[in-house]
This record gives structure tokens, C-alpha cells and sequence, in this order.
């Protein structure tokens, strides 16, 4: 890191981090405490886990009681199986804090089948191989555009004039929403999943609120005019059009859906492409080796992906006692899949804690999910991945890492809100 101050200081924490990790009794674990994800000081809390209790019970924290499942084939195991574990709303959803609601209010993530089938089916076909083939030179042309503009030798902030840029034209081309609005696209999505300080007030909380509902208060409006449109491929045309997720005249299942894939389409994206100029940081070499040969990247952005772990955690709710890892989990529970975890278990993965953009099975992780949550968009964010890191290669021998980034509040998304960086003249 060019800042080396920040360096130190990111050594140091890994450090304490560690000492902590390995002298607190693993009755006291709490591993969802969103300042582990904010420091990025998670990783010695897992990995002692993975070791000693893959499958460990948190009696007290502020979500409630919580099984942690944090190795790999344990986390298949769950995934794949939800006819006993369920995703719906109105048992808690997919978050280790519970979201209760009504069915008709909620996003296809949120339920489970035949709701949830019928309801993602829907919009899959925009995310076939077809559809990605014909939206890539779209996407080459904005980037192009995006990184073109940015300034040499000066610090600026990466994910703004980056990471979000380029994810929020394209949600505005996959929703057909107003160009010129983009940025709420993203905002949504990091007030949606941030979490507030732990000092809040309640002024606080409702400006939180009232922030947030100007921004989702459009997409009422395009419901309206297109639910009885022509028919149109768009993501809103589809959703209001289509009788599963149109549901009448009641646009609440339409917005659960549409926060979803807002959330979804910004959060995989934008988060690794961050998370790669960080690993690229720390594994100089890779990006040397990319730079000499571009065909690696074919390998390298699943790489990308498993080590960002964009979606740190889903949740489900056990429908029966059911056996995990030898211990046995009672109907009702709260059972959180750690992907962030699980994806450096190197009893699956060699090597797993270093970023390696040759594997021999790159995709051999687990921050897209298994069975039928599997993350509709994985194309589309390793489409976007590959396009932008081609074009930068393309233009810059080094951008370089100017300081500590600052990192999204959510222990759900593992993501970054700025980062300084300066490109090499």
C-alpha cells in the first residue's frame, strides 16, 4: 500500500485480531458483529472456528441466537437442501437478523418454492448467455468511457469513479431507469443493507428513512407506466407485465423483486471490483502477470470473486432437526451459511488464503450459493468483472492503493463505500 502508515496499521489490527480471536472461549463467539466486517478483522474468528467448531451455536448476541456454518461442504450441504431449510420471509428470511413479512411483499430470494421458482423464472432470461453476449460491448464501451476520464497521478476515489459508476449504468440499462438517476441505484442498495451506528437516535434512524424512500418512490411510477405497456425485455417491464410478479394491480411484490435485483446487480459487481484492486495491492505479481497475459483473466475473476466474498452470509431457518457437521440443529433455528467463510477453507480449497489467478478450479467456491438461490446475475458480474479488468489493463502499468478504504457497515455485504488511489503517470 503507498500509504504505509496504513499499512502498519492494518498489520497491527490483523494482529490483535488474532490474539483476540484465539483467547476468547468459543462460548463467547459472536463472529456477526458488524465491526469485524468494518475493521476487516473477521478472518482469524472464522478461521478458528473452521477449525475447532465449523458448526458452532452463538447463544446471546444482538440478531438472537445463531448456528454458524463456516466450511465449505457444510455450506453446500445447507444451501442445497431447502426442504429443510427455509428462505421465506415469514420465518425470518436470509439475513441473520429476522425480516418478517407478508409474501406478496417479498423478493423471490425471500421465498421458497414453487414461489420462488416461478417468481425467478420470470427474469432469468435476461441473464442468459444470449442476453450477456449481446449487452458485453455495451458494457466495453462504458467502461472504456469511465476509465478514460479519470485523472493520472492524482488521488481520487475508486469506487466512486469506478466500481459504482460503471454498476449503476448498467442497472439503469438492465431496469431501463432514467440515465441521468443511476446513483440512486447504488444508494438503495447501501441503505438497504448498511447498518446504523450503534449510537443512532431516533432522528437519526427516521433521516436514515426519509433518505430512503425518495429513492425507491420511481419505481412506482415506472410500474405504472409500463405494467400495461407494450412488452418490452426490461427488468420493470418484465416484473409488472408478467402475472407471477404483477399480482393484480399490487405493485409490492413488483418492488420486493426490484430491490433484489438492485441490490444483487450493484452489490457482486461493484464490491469485487474494489476487492480486486486491493488484492492486486497485496499480489503485485498478478496484476504484472495479467498485463503479460490477459487470457488469464478467464481464471482469474472467479478468483476475484471467492476472495471479495461480496455476500458475506445468508441465513436460513431450520423447518426440522436436521444433522450439520454432527451437530444437530432444532426446527426453528437460525442457521447463517458464512460464504466469506467457507471460501477460505483450505480443507477444499489449497492454499486458500493467498489470491492465486491461475487455479486450477477457480470456481470451486461458494459466493454465488448452491441449488435453487444460486445468484441469478453470476454471468452478468463475471462479465462485468472481465470487461472492466481488460480495459484497465489495457491503460495502466499500476494504480496504486493511497490509503485505508472505508468499508460498508453490513456484516451481510462485505463491501466498500471509498478508496484512494492514484494511478501511475
Amino acid at each position: 500500500m503507498a500509504d504505509d502508515a496504513g499499512a502498519i496499521a492494518r498489520n497491527d489490527r490483523a494482529k490483535e485480531a488474532r490474539e483476540r480471536a484465539y483467547s476468547t472461549p468459543l462460548e463467547d463467539f459472536n463472529v456477526a458483529q458488524v465491526s469485524h466486517f468494518t475493521s476487516d478483522t473477521h478472518w482469524p474468528w472464522f478461521e478458528r472456528l473452521r477449525r475447532e467448531d465449523p458448526v458452532h451455536y452463538c447463544r446471546d448476541s444482538e440478531f438472537g441466537p445463531y448456528w454458524s456454518v463456516t466450511r465449505f461442504q457444510d455450506i453446500v450441504a445447507v444451501d442445497s437442501n431447502h426442504e429443510a431449510f427455509s428462505s421465506a420471509a415469514e420465518n425470518g428470511g436470509v439475513m441473520v437478523a429476522d425480516e418478517y413479512g407478508p409474501n406478496d411483499a417479498t423478493s423471490f430470494i425471500t421465498l421458497d418454492p414453487p414461489d420462488h421458482d416461478a417468481q425467478r423464472r420470470v427474469v432469468t432470461p435476461t441473464f442468459s448467455s444470449a442476453g450477456m453476449a449481446a449487452m458485453e460491448p455495451l458494457i466495453r464501451q462504458r467502461a472504456a468511457a469511465i476509465l478514460d476520464e479519470l485523472p493520472l497521478g492524482e488521488t481520487f476515489d475508486f469506487v466512486d469513479r469506478v466500481s459504482v459508476e460503471l454498476t449503476s449504468q448498467m442497472l439503469a440499462t438492465l431496469f431501463d431507469y432514467p440515465f441521468d438517476q443511476r446513483r440512486n441505484l447504488p444508494r438503495i442498495s447501501d441503505l438497504a443493507l448498511s447498518q446504523p451506528e450503534p449510537d443512532a437516535s431516533p432522528a437519526d434512524l427516521a433521516a436514515r428513512h426519509a433518505a430512503f424512500m425518495p429513492l425507491v418512490m420511481p419505481f412506482i411510477g415506472l410500474w405504472d407506466a409500463r405494467k400495461d405497456g407494450p412488452p418490452a425485455s426490461d427488468l420493470i417491464s418484465l416484473l409488472s407485465q408478467d402475472p407471477v410478479t404483477r399480482k393484480g394491480d399490487n405493485p409490492e411484490r413488483y418492488l420486493g423483486n426490484v430491490m433484489l435485483l438492485t441490490i444483487a446487480g450493484s452489490d457482486t459487481t461493484r464490491h469485487s471490483i474494489t476487492g480486486a484492486l486491493m488484492a492486486f495491492q497485496d499480489y503485485p505479481d498478478a496484476y504484472d502477470r495479467l498485463r503479460a497475459n490477459p487470457s488469464l483473466l478467464e481464471s482469474a475473476v472467479p478468483e476475484i470473486v471467492r476472495w471479495q466474498s461480496p455476500v458475506a452470509h445468508m441465513r436460513r431457518t431450520a423447518m426440522r432437526d436436521v444433522e450439520v457437521g454432527g451437530k444437530t440443529i432444532r426446527k426453528g433455528e437460525r442457521v447463517v451459511m458464512w460464504y466469506v467463510s467457507g471460501n477460505r477453507d483450505e480443507a477444499v480449497i489449497a492454499e486458500a488464503d493467498r489470491f492465486i489467478i491461475d487455479r486450477e478450479r477457480p470456481r470451486q467456491h461458494v459466493a454465488f450459493g448452491f441449488g435453487i438461490h444460486r445468484c441469478v446475475g453470476n454471468r452478468l458480474a463475471e462479465m462485468q468483472l472481465r470487461v472492466v479488468w481488460e480495459e484497465i489493463l489495457k491503460r495502466f502499468e499500476r494504480i496504486e492503493v493511497m490509503g485505508e478504504p472505508r468499508r460498508l457497515r453490513s456484516n451481510f455485504v462485505k463491501g466498500y463505500e471509498a478508496l484512494p488511489v492514484r494511478i501511475v503517470a
